[in-house]
């Protein structure tokens, strides 16, 4: 009877061992800068210009359109191109026949800063639902 017992402990440690053992798999990576911002630039010759943008990841890349909040009757600018590097994103858009960049810095969790072509400061703040 001894021996049949300590089986049995030793088999129910090597289960409850084993179940404790498993490595689960790491929780997806958040993806920062997916999801709805506004964008301000501050001293543009036509005073501060304000943008909304939902930046979304399609087939890997990041991918939006940039719409003006102060004027809903103006057509969505499309963003040629996102690059991205830890903290960082570089938004690529053409404006008034002129290619455009607007790098911006993960500043916290809800805002970016940075200079649109190097000349006139912008902020984005996350749009929270």
């Amino acid at each position: 009877m001894k021996k049949a017992s300590v089986i049995l402990i030793a088999l129910f440690f090597g289960i409850v061992m084993n179940g404790f053992s498993q490595t689960s798999s790491p929780a997806p990576k958040a993806d920062f800068f997916v999801g709805k911002w506004e964008i301000t630039i501050f001293g543009t010759p036509n005073g501060d210009s304000k943008m909304a943008t939902t930046l979304v990841r399609k087939e890997g890349k990041l991918t939006g359109e940039l719409k003006d909040m102060t004027d809903s009757t103006k057509a969505a600018i499309p963003i040629t191109a996102i690059e991205e590097k830890d903290g960082e994103i570089e938004i690529s858009f053409s404006a008034s026949g002129y290619d455009v960049s607007l790098p911006l810095k993960k500043e916290d969790d809800d805002n970016l800063k940075g200079q649109m072509m190097g000349m006139f400061d912008a902020k984005a703040k996350r749009v929270k639902k």
